[in-house]
């Protein structure tokens, strides 16, 4: 077989590949290999560029007996880390006087590693949100069953704080159903008419009682007449309810709440409608930033527990933006409160 014609076979591969023949040399290599090698490996020893020991041993091993191997190689993209499961065949009557090669394929399989991390690491998450409750509620029965039996006044205590834990597990619950739902439907496009105006005016007379609890004011600036947008109602209202209400619990003494109109927005590319929720609080370390969207990811987990929060609010905001093609942008510096942009084209 020529070298053209074995080039030619491995730029049809669709992944990474390599070919490595009895004198344990890179006689062909196609273009989807070069960033993974990063250098040229054609000529070379497999083992100057294939450094993983698991890899070099597999090819050792395919050469040796002519049997079919699998291995891992891990690398970096330079964003991230990323990982490749390598599968090795032995191809006869090539390379080196005809003595036959190893074919080394690449299949990248980052992803499917994240999202089984994010699995694990979801059900983790779960597991200790409902076991915290679930240990106090068996820890307050215990005792109201044994020493607090006849305490009148510890068992009213203790069944008031057995209530602030069930409801904290009832959120968490109703949270994942949402969180569920909202998933099941992000690649469903919205298609009713929905007024901006008419909705935000709405969520903050919904939460009036919650921010003069905390002696929070709240204000809207909205243009007349309204902004029309392309969305679904219900969801929407939960984004700005989930915002606003942060902004109370979280943010200083005031909120406020812009709403307005641009006729072609650089976030989507087209003409959009921008909401912004302003406080004035202590604001969030930008470190936190980046990841505030991510399911059961706090900046202060133990404030937010206390305020009675689930942690996937933003993750739910986040996916109801993304089903609307819209764009959810965050800024703060400590001290300085906190801006969410919920952008939405019309």
């Amino acid at each position: 077989m020529t070298t053209d014609l074995i080039d030619g076979f491995l730029a049809a591969i669709p992944m990474p590949a390599v070919l490595v023949d009895q004198t344990e040399r890179l006689i062909a290599e196609n273009s989807a290999a070069a960033p993974l090698l990063g250098q040229e490996g054609k000529g070379r020893h497999f083992a100057t560029v294939l450094r993983q020991p698991s890899v070099a041993t597999a090819i050792e091993a395919c050469l040796r007996d002519r049997k079919p191997r699998t291995a891992r190689h891990l690398a970096n993209d330079g964003a991230q880390d990323t990982t490749f499961a390598v599968t090795l065949r032995y191809v006869p009557g090539i390379g080196a006087v005809s003595g036959g090669a190893v074919l080394v394929c690449f299949d990248d399989v980052t992803e499917r590693e994240q999202a089984g991390q994010m699995r694990r690491d979801f059900v983790a998450n779960v597991s200790h949100e409902l076991r915290t409750p679930l240990t106090a509620l068996i820890g307050f029965i215990e005792t109201l069953r044994g020493p607090a039996k006849d305490d009148t006044a510890a068992r009213d205590r203790f069944l008031a704080i057995m209530e602030g834990e069930a409801s904290r597990m009832n959120r968490l619950v109703g949270d994942l159903l949402s969180l569920n739902r909202v998933e099941s439907e992000e690649r469903v496009r919205p298609k009713q008419s929905v007024d901006l105006g008419a909705h935000l005016g709405s969520t903050l007379k919904t939460l009036v009682p919650v921010a003069e609890a905390r002696g929070v004011s709240m204000n809207l600036e909205a243009p007349q007449g309204g902004i029309m947008v392309t969305g679904d109602p219900d969801q929407l209202q939960q984004v700005f309810t989930n915002l606003v209400e942060n902004a109370v619990k979280y943010g200083g003494d005031e909120v406020r709440v812009l709403l307005s109109r641009s006729e072609r927005d650089p976030a989507v590319r087209a003409a959009a409608a921008r909401v912004q929720v302003i406080d004035n609080g202590p604001g969030i370390d930008p470190v936190h930033l980046p990841r505030l969207t991510e399911r059961f990811y706090r900046a202060d987990s133990h404030r937010s527990r206390e305020m009675g929060g689930t942690g996937l609010g933003l993750a739910i905001v986040k996916h109801i933006i993304n089903r609307h093609r819209g764009r959810l942008r965050v800024e703060s510096e400590l001290g300085q409160g906190s801006v969410f942009t919920v952008i939405l084209p019309e």
